[in-house]
């Protein structure tokens, strides 16, 4: 057989086929498989309107020549031979092939445009970025490309990464691979680390500015939403976002204490990243042992007594929040049983005749259909359960000293300005638990000295550019990610996010827009370390890397984490 993840020779377009590559549930949306397909048959394209929105990209199996050139561009090895593929990932060639007949092929080979560089003479581009996540990574990486440049990257915590480190959950090691094309990239000295340095507490944005051409905030979403609810202060009401952070090991959340000793639990939203909890609250201990997953988690999901997770969304089916690869992988979950029951499936008229429509987005049928797949499927009581609610919002959280119910309204779906919109009846519901996670969304926090929009919680920003409050562009300061578009879209989705920031960061120092720096690199060294002697740099890190990995081999595991900064500023003197 093959090896699906070593590239092919490339045939002439006009050679016969035995296979084609597909596209599976771990399809970052990076758009990096799009520009190498010689055929052309990878879609939708991010000049496309539909990839602002679709839950992955797709291959035309009619088209792929069997090349396999989007194999080794793929970062997340999502992409399979089709005669590869897993039990588990088979559907997708179905998938893949059903997105086609709703949007047939046309390609016209248009030539790929080399972004413009600077022109030499303007020497040498320095620019720092806050955050060292998926989006900071992507806009340094494409920095790297375009420019004679130097970059320096700052985050708070010891490690690089952000949440493809601490967000991503365990079980999705391949998802984690993003991190590996980062490392390689960032291999030269023109970039610098910067690690467990706080912007705001050991340089200012103004001293930021001083040192560098420009300086890019990729701070993310660091909070999230509440519900907004009578007893959410109650213990045993959390937040899905400090359960994630928990269980991945970040030093801010490894002291949290969750209550595992009870039967069921709650989870209000039924996003993505619900169904990473639901999963990891259900798993079987022995499989997440093969995982980073902090040993402190491990420990207290071993101990767990919980057998039954119930996922709150407030639309219907066909309006969840989880993508349809996210709940297709649930029923390959062994030893749990995913439940439905079939009168939550029923449908309001519009809906209804949204899903009779034959021109349906697939994925979106698809979502329906895993639905009534999985009410209509078998269940063994011994098994572990994933309970799915629909068209349910929480009205309060009950118990005296701790949560010991939650009461939520059924909600009906009402068209509101060619909306759907989830409306409370007067029905109501209770159901016993003692663990209740939020999983409603993320917001931005405020960035010192910069404006903020509280209202979407973001930087104003115009393609990047941070924005004043009269609307005219601040000289050299910039945003990508989260923070410039609120918290939507995946890993992959920062890529053109940060390619867009960049292109107008280059077009502003070609321009002759940007401030020279009054310093060098050479002068932001010394001053961070007199601030900060427990500085984390590019040796630091991967002193950190190597005492992790180490740790790891020798438990039959991709990394042990060092959970706690005493820790890891140890690993990375040593």
């Amino acid at each position: 057989m093959r090896d699906p993840r070593v590239a092919q020779p490339t045939y002439l377009f006009e050679d016969l086929h035995n296979m084609a590559y597909v596209i599976t549930q771990r399809c970052c949306n990076d758009a990096s498989c799009v520009p190498e397909c010689p055929v052309d048959c990878i879609r939708p394209t991010p000049d496309q309107p539909e990839f602002a929105t679709t839950e992955m990209l797709y291959i035309d199996p009619d088209t792929c020549i069997d090349c396999g050139a989007c194999v080794d561009a793929c970062p997340v090895e999502a992409i399979y031979a089709e005669d590869d593929l897993t039990a588990s990932l088979a559907r997708y060639r179905e998938v893949n092939a059903e997105y086609f007949q709703r949007h047939p092929l046309e390609s016209n080979f248009d030539p790929i445009v080399t972004p413009a560089r600077p022109p030499k003479e303007l020497g040498t581009l320095r620019v720092a970025i806050v955050g060292a996540g998926p989006a900071a990574c992507y806009a340094a990486d494409e920095l790297l490309r375009r420019s004679d440049v130097e970059v320096e990257l700052f985050d708070r915590l010891p490690t690089p990464w952000g949440l493809v480190r601490a967000g991503v959950a365990p079980d999705h090691a391949e998802t984690k691979l993003v991190a590996g094309m980062f490392e390689s990239a960032f291999r030269r000295e023109t970039l610098q680390y910067y690690l467990n340095v706080e912007v705001g507490k050991h340089i200012s944005h103004e001293e930021l500015l001083a040192h560098h051409h420009a300086v890019i905030y990729a701070v993310g979403a660091a909070t999230d939403r509440h519900l907004g609810i009578p007893g959410e202060e109650l213990p045993g009401s959390h937040s899905a976002t400090e359960f994630v952070a928990w269980y991945n090991g970040h030093p801010d959340y490894a002291d949290r204490q969750f209550d595992l000793s009870g039967e069921r639990a709650v989870i209000v939203g039924n996003g993505n990243v619900a169904l990473d909890v639901a999963r990891v609250l259900t798993m079987d201990p022995a499989e997440l042992a093969r995982t980073d997953i902090a040993d402190y988690a491990l420990d207290a999901l071993r101990a767990s007594n919980i057998r039954e997770v119930v996922v709150l969304g407030r639309r219907g089916p066909l309006q969840a929040a989880y993508s349809s690869p996210e709940f297709m992988a649930l029923a390959h979950l062994r030893g749990v049983d995913v439940m439905i029951d079939d009168a939550e499936l029923g449908l309001d008229p519009e809906s209804q005749g949204l899903l009779d429509d034959p021109d349906i987005e697939p994925s979106l049928r698809l979502k329906y259909t895993l639905a009534k797949e999985y009410a209509a499927a078998p269940r063994d009581p011994a098994h572990r359960r994933i309970v799915f609610r629909y068209l349910a919002s929480p009205t309060a959280l009950l118990g005296s000293d701790k949560v010991d119910a939650i009461e939520f309204a059924h909600n009906e779906l009402v068209s509101e300005n060619g909306q759907l919109a989830a409306r409370p009846t007067d029905r109501t519901e209770r159901i016993d638990t003692s663990l209740v996670l939020r999983s409603i969304g993320y917001r931005g926090e405020p960035v010192a000295g910069l404006p903020f929009d509280e209202r979407r919680g973001t930087v104003p920003n115009e393609h990047g550019r941070v924005v004043g409050p009269e609307g005219t562009p601040l000289p050299g300061v910039y945003v990508t990610g989260w923070i410039k578009r609120g918290p939507r879209g995946v890993i992959g989705s920062n890529r053109l996010d940060s390619e867009e920031t960049v292109e107008h960061l280059i077009a502003d120092f070609t321009a002759g827009k940007l401030a020279v720096p009054q310093a060098d690199r050479a002068a932001l060294r010394t001053l961070l370390g007199q601030r900060q002697p427990d500085l984390v740099d590019r040796d630091g890190w991967r002193a950190i890397d190597l005492a992790e990995k180490s740790a790891g081999k020798s438990a039959g595991r991709p990394r042990v984490k060092l959970t706690t900064r005493e820790d890891l500023l140890k690993a990375a003197r040593g």
